[in-house]
């Protein structure tokens, strides 16, 4: 459904990503930090998702926030190079990359080799996560077990979708898709489903700050995988080439542990 979805969303994204504008991208350019923009100038075309707290999300003040803007920032300044981040949310910014309307892309996408396979170029893992399961706070369900006969949230083309996917038929419960987080955990929360599969800190941030009446099943986490930053075209190996450098430099100074802490605690 992802690659539908995006494939039908890539014609019109010319026209949208002119109609994005200041309010919905961040701009960051490398002479602040006084380094030399690569490319000969080349202002690179980041996409993003609109919703996927702590990683990526809007703060009180209407700005673009989180762990992954942040990292880019970081790195963009580490690296010397130009930037203007867009926040288009997951099907648009995987749509936005494969039509060039875009450079490259950073939402909290796990590093898979369904995804390789599918033509994604990954940069070298920047944070690892698992995926669970998250019910209502007064759910008398406990597991997996409990599932059978009912439905269960998900968001499109995310792990968390693939990993409801893998465990449907095993416990016989039905799955229904959305296109971002909030709106997911609404249908936990209105009881259209009972349950649903989301990045475990991405699910624990949303519960703790949105003061969300759910809460995260213990011994459901899968083994999880690294989130990666990703191409769709082999002519922007450059681009992951700084953002491997930028990220072990990043680690090496400290930086990046700041930017965790400051998001995760």
């Amino acid at each position: 459904m992802k690659k539908v979805l995006s494939l039908l969303m890539a014609a019109s994204l010319a026209l949208g990503l002119a109609a994005c504008g200041g309010n919905s991208s961040n701009e960051a350019n490398s002479d602040a930090a006084n380094g030399s923009a690569s490319g000969d100038g080349k202002t690179w075309v980041i996409a993003s998702d609109t919703v996927f707290k702590p990683f990526e999300y809007t703060d009180a003040s209407g700005n673009f926030v989180g762990i992954d803007v942040d990292i880019v920032a970081a790195i963009a300044g580490d690296q010397g190079f130009q930037y203007e981040m867009k926040s288009l949310g997951w099907d648009a910014a995987i749509a936005a990359c494969q039509s060039g309307q875009a450079d490259g892309m950073i939402a909290g996408a796990s590093i898979t080799d369904e995804r390789k396979e599918s033509g994604w170029i990954f940069s070298d893992g920047y944070y690892q996560t698992t995926q669970t399961m998250t019910v209502a706070e007064d759910s008398d369900i406990t597991g997996f077990e409990d599932l059978s006969g009912k439905t269960v949230a998900v968001k499109t083309g995310t792990q968390g979708a693939t990993y409801a996917e893998s465990l449907k038929d095993q416990y016989g419960f039905t799955i229904t898709y959305f296109e971002d987080s909030p709106t997911m955990y609404q249908a936990v929360l209105g009881g259209q489903a009972v349950a649903c599969f989301e990045d475990t800190p991405v699910m624990a941030a949303s519960i703790k700050d949105g003061g969300l009446a759910l809460k995260i099943l213990e011994d459901t986490a899968n083994e999880g995988q690294p989130y990666g930053f990703a191409i769709f075209n082999e002519d922007n190996q450059e681009l992951i080439d700084m953002f491997n450098a930028g990220l072990a430099n990043i680690k090496e100074n400290g930086k990046y542990d700041e930017i965790i802490a400051k998001y995760l605690g």
